[in-house]
């Protein structure tokens, strides 16, 4: 059954959480590029799950590289398993995201994707505007921030944000170190499809549900001028193929073949497959052609060409 949601219930019903805001400049479509698809994933897996006692370690040494580094004691610290939560907002702002966005996208998913936390302690570093985003990311990890938003660093081990520009940029970030931790082999167009579409999301039927957003106008302007890959080569790139891209298309594409998959109660189904056929299939060609029951996958392309023109960017979306 399909119903039309008014755009006031869904804008109701979409968590603060969720909140994006997006630029005005359309060619910064490579703003949730993060550093954690560079390589592959070199972690092995602890010998004993993490226990209270690791983070308490964890926020003691914490707070000693706040106070050597950013000599303040300006930031607030909130355990949000499997994160530890910093933030310069005020210790009740603070708490309230760390609940609201943090443990609200950690448990949607969880339910529908993952089944293993990050195996390390892992910061979310939540700044409040943009001078603080930039000058503490320097202070703190010796980083330039290359984007306005945020950004998962695996060397910092840690989820560095501008949480002034809205909460979607952390939603797309939390997504990678759980995909490190669950498919370590995941293909990049996968890892930030996955994570740009939950740059706009709610909750719909108890589940995470990604709507349109930002990168739909581009993406359609790419259609229209024959810039868009063919589906078997944007899923065979390998990372650097993949994030050669200045205009971005690679990430919309790639976010909005989930949104389709969303849309049409595959999505989920489609990583549980891939993730057990990875080895016969790393790219995920082979699985998306099982799922979507095609054959020829020009032809779907064509359709999905056409689908992609239709949309508008905002809440009133076609839900199954």
């Amino acid at each position: 059954m399909r119903a039309r949601t008014p755009l006031l219930t869904l804008a109701l019903l979409l968590s603060l959480a969720c909140t994006w805001r997006s630029s005005q400049n359309a060619n910064l479509t490579l703003a949730a590029r993060s550093d954690s698809q560079q390589s592959p994933a070199t972690r092995s897996a602890p010998a004993r799950p993490l226990t209270d006692a690791d983070y308490t370690r964890h926020v003691t040494e914490l707070e000693r590289r706040i106070r050597t580094k950013l000599g303040a004691n300006a930031f607030s610290i909130v355990i949000q398993k499997p994160f530890v939560v910093v933030g310069d907002e005020g210790p009740d702002l603070v708490r309230q995201r760390a609940n609201d966005t943090v443990k609200w996208a950690v448990d949607l998913l969880k339910q529908d994707f993952f089944t293993r936390d990050p195996t390390e302690v892992l910061e979310v570093w939540l700044f409040k505007d943009d001078e603080s985003y930039r000058t503490n990311a320097r202070l703190m990890f010796g980083d330039t921030p290359t984007t306005p938003y945020g950004y998962y660093s695996r060397a910092h081990k840690a989820l560095i944000m501008n949480i002034g520009t809205g909460g979607g940029t952390l939603v797309h970030e939390i997504v990678h170190p759980f995909v490190e931790a669950n498919f370590p082999s995941c293909p990049s167009w996968l890892n930030e499809g996955l994570g740009s579409l939950y740059e706009q999301c709610g909750q719909v039927g108890g589940h995470i549900h990604g709507y349109t957003n930002w990168r739909l106008p581009g993406l359609q302007r790419a259609i229209r001028e024959n810039r868009v890959l063919q589906f078997k080569t944007l899923l065979g790139m390998n990372a650097q193929e993949f994030y050669d891209d200045d205009r971005g298309v690679h990430y919309a594409q790639s976010r909005y073949l989930c949104y389709y998959l969303q849309q049409n109660g595959l999505l989920v189904k489609f990583y549980q497959e891939f993730v057990t056929n990875q080895n016969d299939d790393p790219s995920g060609f082979k699985t998306l052609q099982k799922i979507l029951g095609e054959t020829g996958i020009d032809e779907f392309q064509q359709r999905w060409h056409k689908y992609v023109l239709a949309l508008r960017e905002g809440f009133d979306v076609t839900v199954d």
